[in-house]
This record gives structure tokens, sequence and C-alpha cells, in this order.
């Protein structure tokens, strides 16, 4: 205790404090602040879900001229056949001459030789006839020739035309050599030349039998001609990859080609997988074919589909080292034209396995994305492995050369994602990380880059995608370990200018925020509210963009100090709060003005707030929880115009048609009329806070009353405060309160009621309304289970019975009750719980000691030294 001399001057405190030992730490001090002051929860914003799917969603504010389409054309013509050629995977040389045009040997002098028609008119109608039925439905080829249906049909065909066809072998004429190819079985774009060696060790094999075998058979009595107009069987040529250099003569001795032949233990084993190649081909790979230029039926085209991929992927032939692949993808390219979507989930399937690039990666990424883009089809996507296909393109494609095909790839993506199913899945197959790792590529791209517009495209879906992939637990815990914080930060800095981006962006912290520990990983991240405050300045009337931004601030600041602090340190952020409340305030005064002219005062209000409504309650929701922080807390109670703004509220809302307005508001007032600083705006205007807060008071909505109650609990410090309690009979409402039978409502109300004991003409007040027995029932209900509570009564007995000369005449029949209870309370064994575990137990012992203790000892023994004697009673554990 002060000495004597300081007594009145100690009661005069607020809440009546009893002397400890030692000064008290910061955390003690920050941890009775919290006792009083509180944080805000409110509802993340709500977003909507998209009508349609598109690739850029209705509220996108890039110009349709500038971005690419959702809806498009795709036929078989928007697909590249020069592209599908399969590739060597060895890079050659550059030509050092310039190529000489290979002549007969007979006549060096001669011209070139002109690309011949068949011989016989009947031949060129059977071309043109089974040609002509390739295209019988939807635009629907086959780029197969008719004579490749039927082996068995084939080798005496192949027989008589062969003259027709060596002929041509040379000529310059791409039409002509399609053809031809088409017509030759066992012949390529890369390799023309058969070796009779390959075809003798062949016909040891096992595989001859059945269509095999009269392949093989088939192919004895087929020559080939090489440059110089000689057979090619004459020579024993061996593969063209053994070819010279051009210019040289393409007849070299036997010896050398036998020599790479026996020695090159590489090209034996290229050559066997070449022929396993060849017949399995034959075998599996060209009867599906047949069926798909057959069939009519779409159910029957997808099972053709279905049992190709199959077989491609049984062969090894997926990708782009098959060297039938050309005639694969144009006969998959016309299908195309079918109108089915079932079908072309397949076709595309297949596509993307075959890794083609350039234009028609870019069009078969548009197949994927128009199929996706029916909701109806996430069915049918589910039963297949489409988006395998999907995120092995994103994951292997290069960004700047195939930007726009990566767009519609990521916008079926992104369709995808709007599915459970296929969002689960997604997860399940590391899109999470695939997608971080395509954001780090685009944001090392520059603004100055010619590509940085376009990538803001791709941007968009993979920020959209990432936002609902957010949703799902496992996807949060993969973001926060891959970084992602950063990397998003990086992204909102360079697009700041995109709002579309921005949007997505600040909806994946909106939703990542209410979790802890995403919410830590974010405020380490202490670029986030630099960022944060740019965007706020630049889009300060974008409200669905302002109030995520908001939201997310108020997550950062609910429970972390250093947040708190380090946002309030910012250049300008509390004049950027100030700016927006004073902009939605407007907007909100605009609409209120506007419905009232509309003659709604007599409709419902609406269920939740408006806009701008939604904007200023989580504003609010930052300001309170920032003033948590001492130092921050005590800067904005002196901020004339924060305060001024939360007053205003008050004035013009009532809490029955925005009540989680009115309560944040005056939550955020309790929390900084906390503070007790020079220049304070709240002390400058108690009166007309306590005024104000008089209607909330006798509101009928309790949550309102609380809050108020509280306000008046710090308020009630000042003798104005008091005399108007006095004065407006606020005191019987607070002794009223303490049958709610709620502790917040008890606690907050003897709050007050201690405050108004300091003055000891105002403690008589208590005698009143029975307020000396709800204290005393209040102790009862709630002392063992609140010791803050059960110190806080003792506290106001304390100060009421300063100058006790009896008990009765104080306490009154209430006597005898409170000293059993004080007694029983004291003792450790009876008070204290120690069932509970032993934190909880510690915790409780804590409070005990601090709070309860040391004053209701004091209390007891006041009273049992003006009390005539103790009867004796029963303890009974509580």
């Amino acid at each position: 205790m002060q000495p004597s001399k300081n007594k009145n001057t100690d009661k005069a405190e607020p809440f009546y404090r009893l002397s400890v030992p030692k000064q008290k730490t910061s955390s003690e001090i920050i941890n009775e602040a919290r006792n009083v002051l509180r944080t805000l929860r409110t509802r993340r914003p709500f977003t909507p879900t998209e009508d349609q799917r598109k690739l850029f969603g209705s509220g996108s504010t890039r110009a349709p001229q500038n971005r690419p389409p959702s809806v498009f054309s795709l036929h078989a013509s928007s697909f590249d056949l020069a592209e599908s050629r399969p590739v060597s995977g060895v890079r050659l040389s550059p030509l050092d001459h310039k190529p000489v045009l290979v002549t007969f040997a007979k006549d060096e002098d001669s011209s070139i030789s002109l690309p011949k028609p068949p011989a016989d008119a009947a031949e060129v109608r059977k071309v043109s006839s089974a040609r002509a039925r390739l295209f019988r439905r939807n635009s629907q080829g086959n780029f197969l020739s008719a004579k490749m249906v039927s082996s068995d049909q084939n080798e005496e065909k192949l027989d008589s035309e062969e003259p027709a066809m060596m002929s041509n072998l040379c000529r310059s004429n791409d039409n002509c050599l399609a053809e031809q190819r088409s017509y030759t079985p066992f012949n390529d774009e890369n390799r023309q030349l058969i070796c009779n060696e390959r075809i003798s060790r062949l016909e040891r094999e096992d595989f001859l039998k059945g269509t095999a075998g009269k392949f093989l058979f088939q192919l004895r009595g087929e020559r080939s001609v090489n440059s110089n107009g000689r057979f090619a069987d004459e020579e024993q040529q061996f593969p063209c990859d053994q070819i010279k250099k051009a210019g040289r003569s393409s007849s070299w001795p036997r010896s050398t080609g036998w020599k790479r032949r026996v020695t090159g233990l590489e090209d034996e084993t290229r050559m066997n997988e070449s022929e396993e190649e060849e017949i399995f081909w034959h075998i599996k790979i060209l009867p599906i074919l047949h069926e798909l230029e057959k069939e009519d039926n779409i159910e029957n085209l997808c099972l053709a589909c279905t049992k190709l991929y199959q077989a491609l992927n049984e062969g090894n032939m997926l990708g782009k080292r098959f060297k039938r692949r050309s005639v694969l993808l144009k006969t998959l390219y016309k299908l195309v034209d079918i109108d089915s979507d079932p079908l072309c989930l397949k076709l595309a399937k297949i596509i993307l396995a075959m890794k083609v690039d350039g234009k028609n990666l870019l069009s078969v990424c548009k197949l994927a994305f128009k199929i996706c883009r029916n909701e109806k089809n996430d069915y049918i996507i589910q039963n297949d492995r489409l988006l395998d296909c999907l995120l092995e393109v994103l994951r292997t494609e290069d960004l700047q050369k195939s930007n726009e095909a990566l767009l519609y790839c990521m916008g079926a993506i992104k369709f995808m994602s709007g599915n459970a199913v296929l969002l689960n899945e997604m997860v399940n197959k590391g899109a999470v990380e695939t997608l971080l790792q395509l954001m780090k590529q685009i944001n090392t791209i520059k603004e100055n880059d010619t590509y940085f517009s376009n990538l803001g495209h791709l941007l968009v879906q993979l920020t959209a995608t990432l936002r609902n992939l957010a949703d799902l637990p496992p996807a949060r815990r993969q973001l926060i370990c891959s970084g992602a914080v950063s990397e998003l930060c990086v992204a909102l800095e360079q697009r700041m200018n995109a709002k579309d981006v921005c949007t997505y962006i600040v909806r994946i912290f909106s939703k990542l925020s209410s979790y802890n520990d995403f919410c830590a990983a974010l405020a380490d991240c202490s670029r986030c509210y630099i960022l944060f405050l740019a965007l706020l300045n630049k889009h300060q009337k974008q409200q669905d963009l302002v109030i995520r931004i908001i939201f997310i601030l108020g997550n950062l600041t609910a429970k972390n100090n250093q947040a708190r602090e380090q946002f309030f340190k910012e250049k300008g952020s509390v004049n950027t709060l100030i700016s927006l409340f004073q902009t939605y305030r407007e907007l909100d005064l605009n609409a209120q003005k506007r419905y009232h002219e509309r003659g709604g005062e007599g409709k419902k209000r609406p269920k939740h707030p408006s806009e701008a409504e939604d904007v200023l309650i989580k504003l609010i929701r930052v300001l309170a929880n920032l003033s948590i922080h001492p130092s921050v807390g005590a800067a904005l109670a002196a901020a004339h115009r924060v305060v001024e703004l939360l007053v205003t509220v008050l004035e013009y809302k009532s809490v029955d048609d925005s009540e989680e307005l009115v309560i944040s508001a005056a939550t955020a007032i309790n929390n900084l009329s906390y503070y007790k600083v020079k220049s304070s705006a709240v002390q400058d205007k108690k009166l007309h806070i306590a005024e104000i807060l008089l209607k909330l008071l006798m509101s009928n909505n309790m949550d309102g009353v609380v809050e108020a109650v509280r306000v008046f609990g710090n308020l009630s410090q000042y003798h104005e405060i008091c005399d108007f309690i006095i004065q407006k009979k606020i005191y019987k409402f607070m002794i009223a309160l303490l049958d709610a039978k709620n502790q917040d409502v008890c606690f907050s109300a003897c709050g007050v009621l201690l405050n108004l004991t300091v003055d000891k003409n105002k403690r008589a007040l208590l005698m009143e309304e029975g307020g000396i027995g709800k204290l005393v029932d209040c102790l009862r209900d709630f002392g063992p289970a609140d010791w803050q509570l059960a110190g806080l009564i003792c506290k106001t007995l304390w100060n009421y019975s300063e100058n006790l000369t009896s008990a009765a005449s104080y306490f009154g029949e209430d006597t005898d009750t409170l000293l059993v209870l004080l007694t029983s309370l004291l003792d450790e064994e009876l008070a204290l719980d120690y069932s509970l575990d032993r934190d909880l137990r510690d915790y409780n012992k804590l409070y005990w000691e601090r709070e309860f203790k040391p004053v209701a000892e004091k209390l007891l023994d006041r009273i049992q030294s003006h009390h005539s004697f103790l009867p004796t009673v029963t303890i009974t554990p509580f």
C-alpha cells in the first residue's frame, strides 16, 4: 500500500488495484490490457461463383480486343500437318556447300525428273475413289491409303503398282510424296531405303505369322530405288541415317555399311527397335486406325481411341520419336471435325501425349479448353487422364514460345478446379508445385519485355486456379512450404496495374490469412504491408479489391503484435485508412439517403450489409486490432480524425439496421478509451460519446448493450461521466445487468459500479435495487470459474465498505452469506479444481493468487472485525 496520506489518491484509480511486491512486467501489463481491449472478428468477403466458365471473368478490366478469346471455332484445318513429323533427336550441322541436284548417270545434262502421273487412268480412279471415301463424314478424312486396309488385298496390288511407285520416288512434289508414302507400308519420311539383309534376319524371328508374316514376305518382292537410279538390293543399302554428306555418291561400298552394322552396338539396337516398332505398328496400331476411318458411331470411336492410347502406351510410341507419328496424328486431326466432346476428349489426350508443338500444341490446348469449358463434361474428364497431360504441358513447354498454348492449357485447368473431385486430384498430382514453378518463371519476365503483357493473361488463369486450390488443407500446407507468399508478393508488385491479377492474388491471401499458419507466414513478409497500402491507394474505389485487403490486414493484426506495429510504422498507413473511411462513409451515407427517398423505412432491411458498409466494418476492425498495441493504441486515441469518424458511425447508424457496424465502432471506441494520454480525442469527446452510447445501452441488442457498458467502464474513470451516469440513472441499469447470468455482462457492469464507488458520495447507490445481494450472487455463481470477476466484485465491496462500522448495516442479510463465500473461496483446496490438467490448473491458480486472494483476504478481515459473531457453517466444495 501507498502511505496513508495518499490513500484517497489510490482509490481514485479506475479499477482498484492492490499493491504488489514488485513492479509488473510489460507482458503482465499487456495481458491486463487484453482483459479490457478486444480484437474484432468478421466474415470473410463473399466471392460469388462465375455464372459461366470463361477465360476472363465478367469483372475483367482487360479490353476484349487486347485479350485472347474464350469462344472460337476449331477444325481439322486448325492443325498443321507439317509439324507432325517425328524428330531424330540429333541436330544436323549446316551444309557447307550449295546442294547439287541429283541427275541420272546416263545423261548428266538431262533435265530434272518431273513428277509423273500414274500410267494407267484406272489407277487414277482407284486413288481418287479411295481418297474420296476418307472425307465422307464431317470432313473426316483418312490419311491412310485404301491400299493398307487389308494385307491380303495389298499383297497383290502392291506388286502391280511397284514400277509406278519406283519411278516417282525422287519426285519433289510434296503431294506426290505423301501419296507414295501411304502406298508403301514400310516407308517413312526419314528412311526410304530397305536392307535385304535385315529382311532375311527378320524371317528367322517368331513374328512370322498372321498379318506380320504376310507383311514381311510382301517386302521381299519390293525393290527400292536410290538417287542414282539403281536398285537398293543390288548394293546392300542400309538405313538412311548412314547416308554421307550431300554431294557425294549415294552408292557406297558394302563393306562400309557392313562395318558400321556389325561394330556399332547402338546401330544394332536401333535397328532391332525399329523392326519391333514396324511389326507392332502393323499388328496393333494400324487396325485401330482403320477402325477410326470406317466407324460412324461416336461411342465406338471413343472406344477405339481408348484402345489406341493403350496400344501406343504399350508399344512405347507416345512422344516425338515414333516414326509413324505423322500418319497417326493426321488421322486424329481429321476426327476433330466431328462435333463430340467425349470423342474430342479422347483425341486431345492422345495428341497431347504425342508431344506436339507449335501450332498443333496451341490447337490441342484450345480443344482441351473447349471441352473443359462445358461444366457437363466434368464427369467424363474425371474418368480420363487429361489433367495429367495438361500438367505435363505446364511443366515442359517453353514459357515464351508457347505462351498462348499455355494460356488455354491453364484455362482448361482453371475450369477443372471448379469441380471438387478434380480439385482434389490436382492436389494429389502436384499441381500446386507446378503452378508455383510456372509463376516463378513468369515473375522473371520484366515489364519492358515483349512477352510481359501476354503472360499477364496466363497469370490471371494461374492465380484463379490457386485461389480455388486454397480451399483444400493439403494445398494450403503445400503453399506455405513452397514459399508461395514471396512469389505472390512479387507478382502483386509487378502487376500492380492489372486489377484482375491483383484481385485473384488478394483473394488467395484473403482466404489463407484466416488460418494462423499462413497468416504468420504472410506477416513475416515485411514487403506485404507496403504492397497492400499501394494497392489501397491505387484502387481506392474498387470495392471488391479494397474489402479483401482490409480483411487481410484485419487478420494480420488480430493476433500479431509485431504486425500491428509494423503496419502502423509504414509511411501513410493511418492516413490511407482515414481516407478509405471517409470515402466509404460518404458512399454509405448516399446509399442510405437514396433508401429513405425511395420510402424504404417501412420495408424489411437487407440481411447482409451493403458493400460500402461491409468495407467500413472491416476497416473499423483493423483500427480496433491496431489499438491493442500499447504505443499504437495511444497514438490512435490521440488521432482526432479517427475518433471523429468512429463517432459519426454511432450517430447516423442504429444497431437494429446495422448491427455489426455499430458494435464494431463501439468496440473500437472502447479500445481507444482505455488509453489515458495527453490530447486524447476520446477524452475530449467523452460526454458526447456517452450520450450516443445511451441509445445503444437502451436497445434490445444484448451484444450492443455489452459493448456500451464496456465503454462506460472506461469512461466512468472521469467524474463528468460518473455524474452523467447518476443523472441519467444508468447505474440502475448496471445493477440490473448483474442478474444477466452472463460472465461478460456481469464483468462489464461491475466495472462501472466499481468506478462509481471511488466517490464516497455515490457508494450508497449500491443499496438501491438490491445491488449488494446481486454482487454476492455473482460471486457465488461465477467466482470459482472466473477469478478476475470474483476479484472485481471484492474490489467493489471493498470500496463500498471503506467506512464500515457495522457489517450488518452495510451488507444486511447478505453478511453471513458473504462471509461463508469468502472463507470457502480462500481455501485453496476447495477453491481450485485439481481435476484440471496441469497447465490449466496453474493458470487458474495464478489468477486466484493475483486477482482474487489479496483483496478477498482484506475484505474478509474487515467484515469479520466488524461483525458480532461468525455463525457455524458447513463448507462444501465448489
